[in-house]
């Protein structure tokens, strides 16, 4: 798991990655939660999904937003964070540029930019977002998805209602050709504190049959 510094819009980006164990692997992106919340590419959850994408052979990246730990700049509401996600998948890209698929994960803060990332990249094929914010940021630019994948949120989430995560889902299942997967974990709050296995086990049996050779979701 090296440690990784590389070029964004504001100077250096500190990052850890895992390079492609074969020619052609995937790519996979992961995006922390708020910096001015104490979110760092160190969270639990981002670590546990970074772990995820490594165990099934992607080239897998996680990073510091700007102003965050050795990452230069300050913070920028999600503009600049956005800039700083658009720069990592372009630098994985630059050493890996033979990956057919690429993924982005994101665990709130970071689930907001993960999407907003992918209608600006049609080379990712597949997300998942954990306790996406949905009552805090306008998600409505998901107009159409372009792509399927899974939002996981907690039943007794205390900073994002479950309505409004399920009030999102609804919205973008009504757009044809995606495929959105939804669950919620009963009993766990937004940062999943006593429920990460059961998160995780969403997660990893979604890529499971998102990965599967005869995955009906393409």
């Amino acid at each position: 798991m090296p440690d990784v510094i590389f070029p964004g819009p504001e100077g250096r980006i500190e990052g850890r990655f895992s390079p492609p164990p074969r020619p052609r692997a995937p790519v996979a992106l992961i995006l922390h939660p708020h910096p001015q919340g104490g979110g760092t590419m160190n969270d639990r959850i981002t670590q546990a999904m970074y772990k995820s994408f490594v165990a099934r052979g992607f080239a897998t990246l996680r990073f510091n937003f700007r102003g965050v730990g050795r990452s230069q700049g300050t913070f920028d509401n999600g503009i600049g964070e956005l800039s700083d996600a658009a720069s990592a998948l372009d630098w994985v890209q630059s050493i890996h540029p033979e990956a057919q698929t690429t993924w982005v994960a994101g665990f709130s803060f970071g689930a907001w930019i993960g999407m907003q990332l992918l209608m600006r990249r049609p080379e990712i094929r597949g997300f998942l977002s954990v306790a996406p914010p949905a009552n805090m940021y306008d998600f409505s630019f998901l107009a159409p998805c372009p792509s399927s994948g899974i939002i996981v949120a907690g039943g007794a989430d205390e900073i994002v209602p479950p309505t409004a995560v399920q009030k999102l889902v609804d919205k973008l299942r009504t757009q044809k050709g995606i495929t959105i997967h939804h669950d919620e974990i009963p009993r766990a709050n937004h940062f999943f504190e006593h429920e990460l296995d059961q998160l995780m086990k969403s997660l990893d049996n979604y890529l499971d049959m998102r990965l599967a050779p005869d995955s009906p979701i393409r």
